[in-house]
């Protein structure tokens, strides 16, 4: 097991060059050398930093070791303009909605576009996702002891997102059950600006990106990825990092969920300039792909060596596992995985006498290995170590083999769609659907009811347009 640590507050998981030498300079003060990173894109400090040394930086959001109930909102900012994302979701825009969120939540936060797959989508307790509509969004919610992740029946306005958030808060306590009662309670308490649920979330397949070394954005930009394999950045770097972004007016730096970070808009006039700066300081910035895809939890040993050893094994038999990531989990985590392939550790059984046993894991993988459809199937249970790089090569292999091919079942079902027709109403003035089958739960119209069934005064949920602004098309999907 890991030991728990302080963790540092970064919201988005984004910060400027100035809020990183801070953090820098305050930590070096304690006579740290290194920080870390973690999975929800914030920073960890070691655990014997005491309280009193905590408090003297005000400035710093610090939640110490052991302290619950709050979290870090988790955002794919650092995925935009440098992998594929939805159109209108900006840079610029991620940072204007990270700004409505306080510096502390209770819940986990995940603010994210479908169209990358750098950061996870489903980990948080609320996951707003993009949809095609400009400044609306999905959410899919998994409050704390729920066993699976539900979708909220409309689609949320760019700037009622904390507001809604913060009033999932405020009804934890009636203990709700269903997405509906959740629903309800927020609607009752919350004035908003929700959008009919037109479609279904689609969450397209991308092989996991290769995310580090330097990288061309645009005829004159670049990005840099940097990654440590131990998670322990260098202070002293990082602070000659951070001026250099100054001198460059590199105005964010972006940690990722993979326990590294990413700097975007290095003028290409300052490339040379930035590459002498990493190879004086002797900075490998070409992990393989075998290093970079890794998810393992922090300041655990077993688990880094047991990577080692896997990555070695990958290495030494030129196998390729490029868009597939692996995570490392053991059984007193309760984990919401979002790997591929998941190497789970086993309890061990109670020692009898002297006798010693040998450490046994299970093998996962994801659905399609894609970990966004959040469905698991066991592929071997209670497996020696020794076996494990065979079984991986195997699944790898698996991988390859279905990708970018179709099942027989889904040939079928894609054809079906092709052929089907779909009547709605769709509204004139701005376009929206009214989908008899979904309804319109934002005024309380229920699933299946016909569009001549509704009341008169039926309003547009988008533009307020009236109902005799609808008219019947028929749509090909």
């Amino acid at each position: 097991m890991s030991n728990q640590l302080n963790r540092l507050i970064v919201k988005g998981g984004v910060l400027s060059p100035g809020e990183l030498n801070y953090i820098c300079e305050s930590v070096e003060s304690l006579g740290l050398k290194t920080i870390s990173f973690g999975a929800r894109q914030d920073i960890l400090l070691p655990k014997d930093i005491t309280s009193e040394d905590l408090t003297q930086f005000e400035k710093l959001k610090i939640v110490e070791a052991g302290e619950v109930g709050v979290e870090n909102i988790v955002s794919s900012y650092v995925c935009a303009d440098i992998f594929p994302s939805t159109s209108w979701l900006t840079g610029d825009r991620y940072l204007y909605l990270l700004e409505q969120f306080g510096a502390k939540s209770k819940l986990k936060i995940n603010l994210t576009d479908p169209k990358q797959r750098l950061v996870p989508l489903f980990t948080g307790n609320i996951n707003f996702i993009a949809s095609d509509h400009e400044d609306y969004w999905y959410l899919y919610v998994r409050l704390p002891g729920w066993r699976k992740t539900k979708m909220y029946p409309a689609l949320i306005y760019s700037w009622d997102l904390h507001k809604i958030e913060t009033a999932i808060e405020d009804i934890l306590q009636e203990e709700p059950e269903t997405i509906e009662m959740i629903f309800d309670l927020v609607s009752d308490a919350v004035d908003t600006n929700n959008r009919t649920v037109d479609k279904p979330l689609e969450v397209p397949f991308y092989p996991f990106p290769y995310f580090e070394g330097m990288n061309k954005i645009g005829m004159d930009k670049y990005w840099l990825g940097l990654y440590w394999r131990n998670n322990k950045y260098d202070i002293s770097f990082l602070k000659e990092m951070c001026k250099l972004c100054s001198e460059n007016k590199i105005g964010k730096v972006s940690i990722t969920p993979w326990k590294s970070f990413i700097v975007k808009g290095i003028p290409k006039e300052s490339k040379l300039v930035w590459e002498k700066f990493l190879g004086k300081r002797g900075i490998n910035v070409r992990h393989s792909m075998l290093e970079l895809n890794w998810h393992l939890p922090v300041n655990n040993q077993d688990a880094l060596n047991l990577k080692k050893y896997l990555v070695s094994n990958f290495d030494q038999n030129d196998i390729s596992t490029y868009g597939l990531t692996f995570g490392i989990t053991d059984y007193s985590k309760v984990a919401y995985y979002f790997t591929s392939v998941v190497v789970e550790k086993n309890k061990q059984p109670e020692m009898i006498g002297n006798f010693q046993t040998r450490d046994t894991y299970n093998l996962l993988y994801a659905k399609n290995f894609d970990p966004n459809t959040r469905e698991y199937i066991m592929h071997v249970q209670d497996v020696d170590k020794v076996e494990l790089p065979g079984l991986l090569m195997e699944l790898s292999q698996l991988y390859f083999d279905q990708l970018g091919s179709e099942t027989k079942e889904e040939k079928q079902i894609e054809t079906k769609k092709e052929l089907t027709e779909l009547e709605v109403y769709q509204c004139k003035d701005c376009l929206t659907v009214y989908d008899e089958s979904f309804g319109d739960i934002t005024q309380n119209i229920a699933p299946k009811t016909v569009f001549n069934e509704l009341p008169e005064n039926y309003e547009c949920s988008l533009c307020e347009a009236p109902k005799t602004s609808f008219e019947k098309v028929v749509l090909v999907k």
